[in-house]
């Protein structure tokens, strides 16, 4: 073992510019990229499925609560149901949820300067926890509310304001129409801040204000609301969160998670899966074809040495570890270079951002990083490992004990 380590360490290091050198220095670069392109894909598409998801449930929550209305668009104005204490604390005390909020939502037509524009106003209430919507904020100061009557304040996106030439501060007026009686109703509000989450289904549609307005609007009691948001604590656990508290609500009452209700972001987002895993399957053939290649032209090149070695009296076991440990130098040196290289150029755009995105078609400005410790572990692991297995294969051509044959091989 020792004999065959040695050989191998000084035919890894020999600096003559042979053409084993140079194959040993293109498949260190080769087992290198891959390894740094896996690293850096892994986070890029965690950092994207994070932030957008981040995006969708700050502005709604993970799951819906609401009057369930067969046919009924999930996305429009909900039936008035009454706030239960009781319901309330079963939905918090169920394993999983972090928080609920009440909310409720109403169609107006916003106007300023005789410009109108349709919009969905959010009601929502004193408690509401602000601090997930805060990095939306892009300018003015969020909602004040009122202990002895409903706000005036409101929240307007960046794009509404530029389409209506709205500035922070400004006064706005919001028209409602009551769909059974057909009366119009209007309110004056004041434009306390601006918003800008990057997603159009949002950002061109809603406006955000005070829940005891809409109550009054609607002509509501003052317990009456739209329906709860739901935050859980783990997304992963979604799914079956879900379908445990829908068991737990009334029968006039239904759940949606917001995965059903807006598909198309979260269908985009499962689609960075497959080019992952594509780009996962082309990369390994290419690893395995250039690594066994690269041991086999070694072992070719080294046919004279073998039967040396034979003819020493070395055993075809100590021949075949002397290259699956040049084997093994290649692949920790490859492995290493490519993690530093992805974990290098992963922070490099955590810090700098330096790759800018189209907002209107990713919902972010910049590619966002997020990079997970164990997926760094596993990406090294079974390049590793497909790097040994195939560097093993071209090795068991060893196994003649003809010395001659090898020495006169030229």
């Amino acid at each position: 073992m020792k004999l065959a380590f040695n050989i191998a360490r000084k035919l890894a290091f020999n600096s003559n510019r042979s053409f084993s050198a140079f194959i040993i220095r293109l498949s260190i670069v080769a087992t290198a990229i891959s390894v740094m392109a896996l690293i850096v894909t892994l986070s890029f598409v965690n950092g994207f499925q994070r932030e957008v998801s981040g995006k969708v449930f700050s502005f709604w929550g993970h799951i819906r609560v609401q009057q369930y209305v067969l046919g009924k668009s999930i996305v429009a104005e909900e039936l008035p149901m009454n706030r239960n204490d009781s319901l309330e604390q079963v939905i918090r005390s169920m394993p999983g949820i972090q928080k609920i909020q009440p909310y409720a939502t109403k169609s107006a037509v916003m106007e300023h300067q005789k410009e109108i524009e349709g919009v969905l106003l959010k009601g929502i209430s004193k408690a509401y926890d602000s601090v997930p919507f805060r990095p939306f904020m892009v300018s003015g100061s969020w909602i004040q509310f009122n202990d002895s009557s409903y706000s005036h304040d409101v929240l307007v996106s960046a794009d509404q304001a530029k389409t209506l030439n709205i500035q922070v501060n400004d006064t706005i007026t919001l028209y409602f129409i009551a769909s059974l009686e057909g009366t119009r109703t209007y309110r004056k509000l004041r434009v306390a801040g601006l918003y800008k989450t990057s997603i159009a289904e949002y950002d061109q549609l809603f406006v955000i204000g005070d829940l005891q307005m809409l109550q009054r609007v609607n002509d509501w009691g003052p317990k009456q609301i739209g329906g709860y948001e739901v935050f859980v604590q783990d997304y992963a656990k979604l799914n079956s969160i879900q379908a445990a508290l829908a068991d737990r609500l009334p029968m006039q009452m239904g759940s949606s998670t917001i995965e059903e209700i807006f598909p198309n972001i979260f269908d985009w987002l499962t689609i960075q899966n497959l080019n992952r895993n594509v780009l996962f399957i082309i990369l390994g053939l290419v690893a395995i074809i250039n690594l066994a290649t690269c041991l086999l032209v070694l072992i070719l090149e080294r046919t004279k040495m073998v039967g040396i070695l034979q003819t020493m009296g070395a055993n075809n076991r100590t021949i075949r570890m002397i290259f699956l440990f040049q084997a093994l130098w290649i692949a920790l040196a490859g492995i290493g270079l490519g993690c530093a290289a992805g974990l290098g150029i992963s922070w490099l755009q955590m810090t700098t951002g330096f790759i800018k995105l189209d907002e209107a078609s990713y919902y972010v400005s910049q590619a966002p990083v997020y990079i997970i410790g164990w997926q760094v572990a596993l990406v090294v692991l079974a390049a590793f490992s497909l790097c040994f297995l195939c560097l093993l294969l071209p090795t068991l051509i060893i196994r003649s004990n003809q010395p001659i044959r090898y020495v006169q091989f030229r």
